[in-house]
């Protein structure tokens, strides 16, 4: 189905150095403009971030350093990507939580106040985790054919999960039956407390995942600001937490 367009959308996609809003950089924007008449225009420039591109960031999007080496800085290339953007709707997938944000703190970091206030935008991975549920009950009745009646109660909600992993590991040839294997997989961050606060990096050092520290060495971070722990000590944050840094801390001594 064609879009009923009342002015244009630009779809776009960043490839970037990493996930930090603050401190990464782009190396790809890609666009793809829709005009209200079902014209289309649509372009793909590579950055120079004049920066490191890190190996983990080379490894998802396939661009090195010697890739972008002769590009354009974004500073070059900023008011062409305002223009194209100016006047209209922006989509992307994931772009609210992060394309959107990165691309304007972007802008703004070469002196370009991007005004988004009055774009609408269109998160097409909204869309989809709302229109296709991502909850236990949906979960059982997709994998496991079978309605949950008194879903939320602990029992059947116990249940259920146990019967899902196993339909799941009949349904996924590549899923390994070891816990291990499956403790792995279904781990999105490598948390050092249990809130995920702190997490391990590449490195196996641990940094923060949180404020204005995210993505920095907490025994750096504790030694160049000396009451940032005092601060988390103070702070409404788990028990586990505190004693998590509290043994950072004592270890850097």
């Amino acid at each position: 189905m064609e879009l009923k367009l009342t002015r244009p959308i630009i779809f776009f996609d960043l490839e970037t150095t990493g996930t930090n809003l603050q401190h990464d950089r782009i190396v790809e924007l890609s666009y793809i403009k829709v005009f209200p008449d079902g014209r289309e225009t649509e372009k793909t420039m590579r950055i120079n971030p004049e920066m490191p591109i890190p190996a983990e960031a080379t490894a998802v999007h396939h661009i090195t350093d010697e890739d972008v080496a002769d590009c354009p800085t974004l500073k070059q290339v900023a008011h062409s990507i305002v223009e194209a953007f100016t006047g209209c709707d922006i989509g992307g997938f994931n772009s609210n939580r992060f394309d959107v944000p990165l691309l304007v703190e972007e802008l703004a970091r070469v002196g370009i106040d991007f005004d988004c206030t009055r774009c609408r935008f269109v998160d097409v991975q909204t869309i989809f985790h709302k229109m296709e549920q991502r909850t236990l009950t949906a979960a059982y009745k997709f994998y496991c054919g079978k309605d949950l009646t008194e879903a939320h109660s602990a029992s059947a909600d116990t249940r259920a999960t146990y019967e899902v992993l196993k339909a799941q590991l009949d349904r996924y040839p590549d899923l390994n039956n070891d816990i291990p294997f499956l403790s792995e997989f279904s781990t999105q961050n490598h948390n050092v407390d249990l809130a995920g606060r702190i997490i391990y990096n590449n490195d196996k050092k641990e940094i923060f995942n949180f404020g204005k520290y995210k993505g920095q060495l907490v025994s750096e971070v504790f030694a160049r600001d000396t009451g940032y722990y005092g601060w988390m000590m103070q702070g409404d944050f788990p028990a586990n937490t505190k004693k998590v840094i509290t043994a950072i801390k004592m270890r850097a001594k």
